[in-house]
């Protein structure tokens, strides 16, 4: 929803941004938590995903619905996987609203430039998980070439 994408998300070291600054972008965003075993199995897929997309029209987005106050634990995770993406606090309701009323971790969304939600899955499936959003994003990236 629109209003989704005009909200403020925290940055890990408490900036701010919105979906919607980066609009005419393919959007993936990764919802995560520090304590999910497959999230830390999923980030170097999907980190070598974005890394062969730097400086095209894709914005990686990851957010984590944990409480801020576990910063350290967070800030570690990051460091350990070396989790590339823009990462960000999604507050309990746009966790909600991109998470489908679940608390699935991880999750993963693919939105086009027109702001639709074009893939959205959920959970880790290993040696594949890289595979699928680098095909998802070539899809929406080949559809809106035309």
């Amino acid at each position: 929803p629109e209003r989704l994408l005009e909200r403020e998300i925290t940055t890990l070291d408490n900036q701010s941004f919105r979906l919607a600054d980066f609009q005419g972008k393919v959007l993936v965003i990764n919802i995560w938590a520090s304590w999910c075993g497959p999230c830390r199995r999923e980030v170097p897929e999907y980190e070598s995903v974005r890394k062969a997309y730097a400086g095209r029209e894709v914005e990686f987005i990851g957010l984590t619905n944990e409480d801020p106050r576990f910063i350290e634990r967070i800030n570690r995770f990051v460091r350990q996987t070396g989790f590339g993406f823009r990462l960000g606090f999604a507050d309990p309701v746009t966790a909600r609203i991109l998470m489908n009323d679940t608390d699935f971790v991880p999750q993963t969304l693919v939105v086009n430039t027109g702001g639709s939600v074009v893939n959205h899955w959920s959970g880790y499936s290993p040696g594949q998980s890289g595979k699928r959003l680098k095909e998802t994003i070539e899809s929406v990236l080949k559809i809106q070439s035309q």
